[in-house]
């Protein structure tokens, strides 16, 4: 498989996938630039080479054109991060993009309008009227499919090579994250910087393990943790489960959990997921007490209650003293560590507390030589909210692309570029 390192970009042009998805204010200014800067390493190496980048990404989930969701917001910004002055195209499949690519000198860069202006990109058809046939609705289905191949065949068209940088869109099937890179040969298509660190960092996780591998899974809802959780009762030897899905197994088990956040429909899931990792000799750590309130808000009255007392009328909305001590205990024993999903409401100030004990424990093994891997949209928020992000040993940018890989599953923007 061809690496960026080895490969030499002088005098040629190479269409970049990024992930520019980047939170802008109502005067479209960028109040997050992480993941402009994250690509910077790959964008450079191009243009030091004496190549020429062409940068597409998307934008939010625009439904059609829109000037919210366009990329232009940003150009000012990236201009100034690379240093050069970066051409834009309004119109990322028209012939000005075409004609800008085509024009593009050594040293030059050309930011594309977002992909996702064109229903192509996705594959999807838009405006199908909801009573509309299923025939029409399969038309629809086709006709989309049919047009993303000669949309896709265009956006290849700009360039020499194909470098996906873009982990966090990997678990897409979408023309410029994996079906463009049909359109190169294996020599000339390749994962940008970024995406070979996140796709290094699944791997060693899931792959190459020191043990004890512990994982970490928060979050309020067991049915979007099932498929990870099962993954994973097959590699890890402990499984803390934290967040909300803890109220979940302790009623489970006959708690009483007063108005904390449950899934009643998912009490005997919960008790099959126990017993198989008992069957797998996984330990799996539950919080054995909480910090509860008296309604979902930060000036709530609080206190604090053995996690399976929780007197009626009030809720958990993060783990208390002792489960912190718990969960640090194991953490720090641990050589392999996987963080998804805070321990509590942490964007509630008065219950952030949990939360920072478990990134801080997780800093201090990552001090005494354990790999840890944190990712997933809210945990990544934590660690940077704690300003720990540089006590770990990797910050994943992909929410939806991490959790599928750990679900095990395949994500075709790797496997593009990896299936030669």
């Amino acid at each position: 498989m061809q690496t960026i390192e080895k490969y030499n970009f002088a005098g040629k042009k190479a269409f970049v996938r990024v992930d520019f998805n980047v939170p802008l204010d109502e005067n479209f200014k960028i109040t997050d630039d992480t993941r402009i800067r994250a690509a910077l390493p790959t964008l450079k190496k191009i243009l030091a080479d004496g190549g020429s980048p062409i940068i597409g990404s998307h934008l939010g989930r625009p439904k059609g054109v829109t000037d919210k969701y366009s990329l232009k917001h940003i150009l000012g910004h990236l201009s100034g991060l690379l240093g050069i002055e970066v051409q834009f195209a309004g119109d990322c499949a028209g012939e000005e993009a075409a004609a800008k690519a085509a024009a593009l000198k050594p040293g030059e860069a050309l930011l594309l309008e977002n992909l996702r202006f064109y229903a192509e990109e996705e594959g999807k058809p838009r405006n199908v009227l909801e009573e509309a046939s299923d025939e029409e609705k399969t038309a629809a289905k086709k006709a989309v499919k049919l047009s993303q191949k000669e949309f896709t065949r265009k956006l290849a068209s700009y360039a020499d090579a194909y470098v996906n940088d873009a982990f966090g869109t990997a678990h897409r099937a979408h023309a410029s994250t994996a079906l463009i890179a049909g359109y190169f040969d294996t020599a000339d298509k390749m994962f940008g910087y970024l995406m070979e660190k996140e796709v290094q960092a699944v791997e060693k996780i899931l792959k190459d393990i020191n043990r004890p591998f512990t994982a970490i899974m928060g979050g309020s809802k067991v049915s979007s943790k099932i498929e990870i959780i099962e993954n994973l009762l097959g590699k890890v030897d402990n499984l803390i489960i934290t967040g909300g899905m803890t109220y979940t197994f302790t009623k489970a088990q006959g708690g009483k959990i007063g108005n904390s956040i449950c899934e009643d429909d998912k009490l005997n899931l919960a008790i099959e997921l126990l017993k198989k990792a008992e069957e797998e000799g996984v330990n799996i750590v539950l919080a054995v007490d909480a910090k509860i309130a008296d309604s979902f808000s930060n000036e709530a009255k609080t206190g604090f209650s053995k996690v399976g007392e929780i007197p009626d009328g009030w809720e958990g909305l993060d783990i208390g003293p002792e489960t912190e001590k718990l969960y640090a205990d194991v953490i720090r024993q641990s050589k392999t560590i996987l963080w998804n999903g805070p321990t509590g409401v942490f964007e509630f100030e008065n219950f952030t507390h949990g939360s920072r004990a478990v990134g801080e424990a997780i800093v201090e093994a990552t001090r005494e030589g354990a790999f840890s891997l944190v990712g997933g949209g809210d945990s990544v928020a934590c660690v940077n909210k704690f300003g720990l992000a540089e006590g770990v040993s990797y910050v994943s940018t992909g929410g939806g692309a991490l959790l599928e890989a750990i679900e095990g599953k395949i994500l075709p923007g790797i496997a593009a570029i990896e299936d030669n």
